[in-house]
């Protein structure tokens, strides 16, 4: 009643004042305010993909350099994943040509084509416990029922595919490596060195785990929950290697805040930690504090509880994140719930659905990761990087030096 109410109060606008007060500002489908990305498509239409602006151009990219990240999380790929079969073969539409990025919008497109939407039936009429359905339905007053929508996971082959092509500068410029890996499932924790572990270490296995007694035993929970129709949650834990130092902006565009952003905007995830993270509120600040020490001209820490960010700006140490992922909302055991007519009933959702949604998350929090750093970098380059620095600023040389070869060029 309230709102028609308002609605009747409401002054009618016509002409110009009324097209500025229908004018929506944050749609919610786009992230990054330098290097920007759009994703579009929905996970039984037609198609899925994203549309990146603020690339520089002359970056070399390469359509098997995007559609490799893309296998990663294709689904399909095991026993423990989706049996959902798509190839998620990628066609790169606009802003690239002869393998070099042209300065315009890059568009990436990923036609859907193993669709089965009868199977979301149910759906239609009453909300998955748990799930998007219910809450888009209060927001938008209407749904794309059969795959979720918006809410599937699949939204996320854009944001890979965007990640593909923010790695890539990140790696050109700065000699940085984004590298995650799952790091609990359930009960099962890994054990693995952040120094040493590689890309052929985290896809050495299906649940992509460089821990391989772990990874064992995560294999076998996941399969153990898959045959009874139910799900379990895990954690992705993430290191950046190689970061330029200064990325971040204080006071409200922290990087850990933006980070942060970003991996709670993936699907299904509820937390979110960087350096020691919890546990260094049970910590004194003699022991938590990190202490400096010079190396070979650089400006080092000997510990790096602050996970490579400090005062919001990244100072150079890798960047360690973990990013929990609840269980699978949509699972094959009867659940109670309501139907769209405000009835009560019970529900064993149909589809198909990942057990544990962390052995293909790797990929995009990894490149929800990259999206962060190349959007910063851009930003850092504009405003901190065009004039030249006084030396005597910082007894850290390699900071006047990290970007000395693109000035050369």
């Amino acid at each position: 009643m309230m709102f028609q109410q308002l609605q009747q109060q409401r002054p009618a606008l016509t002409g110009r004042a009324g097209r500025r007060a229908l004018r929506v500002q944050a749609a919610g489908s786009t992230y990054g305010n330098n290097f920007r990305v759009t994703t579009f498509g929905e996970s039984h239409g037609k198609g899925v993909g994203c549309v990146i602006d603020g690339v520089p151009p002359r970056l070399p990219i390469t359509n098997e350099e995007i559609q490799f990240e893309l296998d990663r999380r294709r689904p399909g790929q095991s026993i423990i994943t989706t049996p959902r079969k798509e190839e998620d073969t990628c066609e790169i539409l606009s802003g690239v040509f002869a393998g070099e990025s042209l300065g315009t919008p890059i568009a990436v497109l990923v036609r859907n084509k193993d669709q089965r939407s009868d199977d979301y039936s149910e759906m239609s009429v009453a909300y998955r416990p748990s799930h998007a359905d219910a809450t888009y339905d209060f927001k938008y007053g209407i749904r794309a029922v059969a795959g979720g929508g918006r809410s599937s996971a699949r939204e996320t082959i854009g944001r890979v595919a965007a990640g593909a092509v923010a790695k890539k500068l990140l790696k050109v410029v700065g000699g940085t490596e984004i590298l995650a890996y799952v790091s609990g499932v359930l009960e099962v924790e890994a054990s693995v060195d952040h120094a040493s572990f590689t890309l052929e270490d985290v896809e050495s296995n299906i649940v992509r785990c460089p821990d391989q007694e772990a990874a064992q035993k995560m294999i076998d929970v996941i399969n153990e929950v898959r045959v009874r129709g139910e799900s379990c949650g895990g954690v992705v834990t993430c290191v950046v290697r190689g970061c330029p130092k200064g990325l971040g902006s204080p006071v409200f565009d922290k990087l850990e805040a933006e980070l942060a952003k970003a991996m709670l905007s993936l699907p299904a995830t509820k937390g979110f930690e960087i350096g020691s993270g919890f546990s260094g509120s049970r910590m004194t600040g003699s022991a938590h504090n990190d202490p400096f020490y010079m190396d070979n001209g650089a400006v080092r820490t000997r510990t790096n509880r602050s996970g490579g960010i400090q005062g919001g700006i990244s100072n150079g140490e890798d960047i360690v994140i973990k990013v929990a992922f609840k269980p699978t909302s949509t699972i094959g055991i009867k659940q109670q719930t309501v139907t769209r007519e405000g009835e009560e009933t019970e529900l064993r959702a149909r589809g198909r659905h990942d057990p544990c949604v962390v052995p293909r998350a790797v990929p995009m929090v990894e490149a929800m990761v990259a999206l962060v750093l190349a959007d910063q970098l851009l930003q850092h380059y504009a405003q901190c990087e065009l004039l030249p620095r006084d030396s005597s600023s910082t007894p850290d040389q390699s900071v006047a030096m990290q970007f000395a070869a693109l000035h050369q060029a």
